[in-house]
């Protein structure tokens, strides 16, 4: 056998991710809020794009210009007109005044409310010097976060003089704040309650864990009392807030979803519209267009500067165009497939995966993929991700598919109707099941009603 070197010509094919398709992928996967944010961001970076804010007039005003090919810019007339540099006149309208009074810039926080009751409440400066000090230490939650032995000798006062302040705060709205644990924070609210209820704080001072594991059985035979009086202790402890101070969180922690998609039913068919109406509109800067039109009065390093930055904002916009059309007609799919989930309910969803939808739009399962991310559908049911409806699912007795969501909805139907005092069993929940056709294991079951946020029997038991 010889060894040696040989030069050999081959043909290959292979994708080349360039800069302008990974930048296509970003834009298909980008969310409504996300593509809002990266448009802005580009018409920093590239002059010649620019962000129109158009009524239906001047929309198509604009098309007829951009028909014509008239890039001419009659500068003298631009200035002229008040509305392109932000000047509306005002033909006689009268503007209804709104005192500014009615608006805040934030919502009060758990320790403004608290230093407000505390100035109502406290005197002396000294106490209240020890209580600002006091709600400064206490967590989003509503606990405090330092010792009264800590807050002494940062102070240098005494203990006692900062225990008689904190029980003063202790006393505030909302019940429970500056509690230093949960026990503490149980126990203040049921102080504050009208009814005293001993049993109660019995248990939330020594079976707090049984209680919090649904062994009421032990609760009661430790404290030699029934079940029923302990059940009935239990509710009242359930109806206590563990975290008080959450109600005051931070409302720029809010978080709103806006639907990318919107499924709209009209005279018995399903109409898919993309929602695009929060998303800036992009154009290109007629200024530098009407540049490009004269660009032999320019120097090459001019136009070339030029000629690249139109050839990037071209393609952002037709990738936006294009990942409209992607989104447009892999819901379409979505919802021919998923029909009866749209008439009837989540009963009705069937299983789906990714292969399906893109083997009928006959493009790649990562372009479905990226197309349904981060994404959110409107629909006459509710708000819904896309990926809710690629659902798995078990088999039924008939040989075909039962998704997981509609077993989920199945299993809640169950132990909503079920008899408190002898709630059903993972295994008895199976039974019911397979009896209905669907082939499920009891883990299965199991893993579904951990899912839905759904304790197990023992805990659900009424006395």
């Amino acid at each position: 056998m010889r060894l040696g070197y040989d030069l050999t010509l081959q043909q290959t094919q292979k994708l080349v991710i360039t800069p302008e398709l990974r930048q296509a992928i970003n834009i298909l996967q980008f969310s409504t809020v996300e593509l809002s944010e990266y448009l802005e961001q580009a018409v920093l970076e590239n002059p010649v794009l620019e962000l129109k804010d158009e009524s239906p007039e001047e929309t198509a005003s604009t098309k007829e210009e951009d028909d014509s090919e008239q890039f001419d810019v009659d500068w003298q007339e631009y200035f002229q007109d008040g509305s392109d540099l932000g000047y509306i006149r005002n033909y006689g309208e009268k503007k209804e005044d709104v005192p500014y009074e009615q608006f805040v810039t934030r919502s009060p926080s758990l320790h403004d409310h608290l230093d407000m009751q505390l100035q109502l409440m406290v005197r002396d400066k000294k106490q209240k010097l020890v209580g600002e000090f006091l709600i400064g230490n206490i967590d989003d939650h509503g606990y405090l976060c330092v010792s009264v032995e800590e807050a002494a000798e940062q102070l240098n006062v005494p203990a006692p003089e900062v225990t008689e302040v904190l029980e003063i705060i202790q006393s505030m709205d909302p019940p429970g704040v500056g509690a230093r644990d949960l026990v503490e924070c149980l126990l203040i609210q049921l102080r504050q309650r009208e009814e005293h209820n001993s049993l109660a704080e019995k248990i939330v001072r020594f079976h707090l864990d049984d209680l919090a594991a649904g062994r009421i059985s032990k609760i009661a035979q430790k404290l030699r009392t029934s079940a029923r009086q302990v059940q009935q202790a239990s509710d009242l402890i359930k109806s206590l807030d563990p975290k008080p101070g959450r109600q005051f969180s931070d409302g720029q922690s809010v978080k709103y979803i806006i639907p990318d998609v919107v499924v709209e039913r009209v005279e018995g068919e399903y109409i898919v519209l993309v929602n695009d109406v929060s998303m800036p509109r992009l154009s290109i800067n007629p200024a530098y267009r009407a540049i490009l039109q004269n660009a032999s009065k320019f120097d090459a390093g001019t136009r070339e500067f030029l000629e690249t930055k139109l050839n990037a904002a071209s393609w952002i916009i037709r990738s936006i165009e294009q990942r409209r059309l992607t989104l447009y007609r892999v819901v379409r799919t979505i919802v021919d497939m998923q029909r009866e989930f749209f008439d009837h309910g989540i009963r009705y969803l069937r299983p789906l995966n990714l292969k399906q939808v893109a083997d009928v739009l006959q493009i790649h399962e990562s372009t479905v993929s990226r197309a349904t991310a981060n994404k959110y559908v409107q629909t006459p049911l509710g708000v819904f991700p896309l990926k809710f409806f690629f659902a798995s699912g078990v088999n039924n007795a008939g040989g075909l598919a039962t998704s997981s969501e509609s077993i989920k909805k199945m299993i809640k139907e169950m132990i909503d109707g079920e008899d408190k005092q002898k709630p059903l069993s993972d295994q008895k929940i199976t039974k019911l099941l397979n009896v209905q056709g669907i082939k499920i294991s009891r883990r299965t079951v199991a893993k579904y009603r951990g899912e839905l946020g759904i304790p197990a029997a023992n805990k659900r038991r009424r006395y």
